[in-house]
């Protein structure tokens, strides 16, 4: 859609970064959403488009209703969300804090329901939009100590199905893509590349193609299903 606009958490790095680069090149407008405002100012420099930058912590709702209100009063609309955020500590069960349950679960989980639940109105107003939501093949085959990231990404899957059906009626799709191994620094902080060698990941751009698929409709039959994506070598 030539001057669309997209709402993307985690805007500031690694997959979010390369989605907002991506649909800058389809003609879409912005909203780069993180709480480094500096790395998000950073990526808007980076796109020839309008773009609006709108730091927010994630797994506050009422800051992601601030956001959704700035977006619909900067550019009148808003066409899709990327549920982009992200976070993943390495923890087996003994050494998992509460807080850092509380925190994986509401940056991963909690975040996509509070922006999705956000722009609904919108786009029932609208008749139409989209949702893409990033999940990780760890939803099905965890790395040791990423069994509470690999469930929260597993509850986005399902919340991608549930709101798919949800959302027909409305013209609203909604999709989940699930990457391998990413090319990013949060991936890094977790496994070396001797661990994990750099041949077998995918970039950040890798991912960007399919999310801009699943927005402008070249993936549009793959409404409410979850897109498992890997290396292939």
């Amino acid at each position: 859609m030539k001057d669309g606009v997209a709402i993307i958490t985690g805007a500031g790095r690694g997959i979010g970064r390369a989605t907002a680069e991506t649909l800058a090149g389809r003609g879409y407008r912005l909203v780069l959403v993180s709480r480094n405002e500096a790395e998000l100012r950073e990526a808007a420099a980076k796109v020839k488009t309008a773009t609006l930058v709108a730091p927010a912590d994630v797994t506050d709702q009422a800051a992601l209703r601030r956001v959704v209100d700035q977006a619909l009063q900067e550019f009148g609309r808003i066409d899709a969300i990327v549920n982009n955020a992200g976070y993943a500590p390495s923890r087996k069960i003994e050494e998992m804090t509460a807080d850092e349950w509380r925190a994986t679960i509401d940056t991963n989980l909690s975040a996509t329901f509070f922006l999705s639940q956000a722009v609904w109105p919108t786009f029932r107003k609208q008749n139409g939009g989209v949702i893409v939501n990033i999940s990780s093949a760890a939803a099905r085959d965890p790395f040791e100590g990423l069994s509470l990231y690999g469930a929260a990404k597993a509850g986005i899957n399902l919340l991608t199905l549930g709101w798919a059906r949800e959302g027909q009626a409305i013209g609203v799709r909604v999709h989940a893509i699930a990457p391998a191994a990413v090319e990013t620094g949060m991936f890094r902080s977790l496994v070396t590349p001797e661990q994990y060698p750099t041949e077998k990941t995918l970039s950040p751009a890798d991912v960007a193609k399919v999310v801009a698929g699943c927005i402008t409709g070249e993936l549009a039959h793959t409404n409410g299903e979850v897109i498992w994506l890997h290396k292939t070598l």
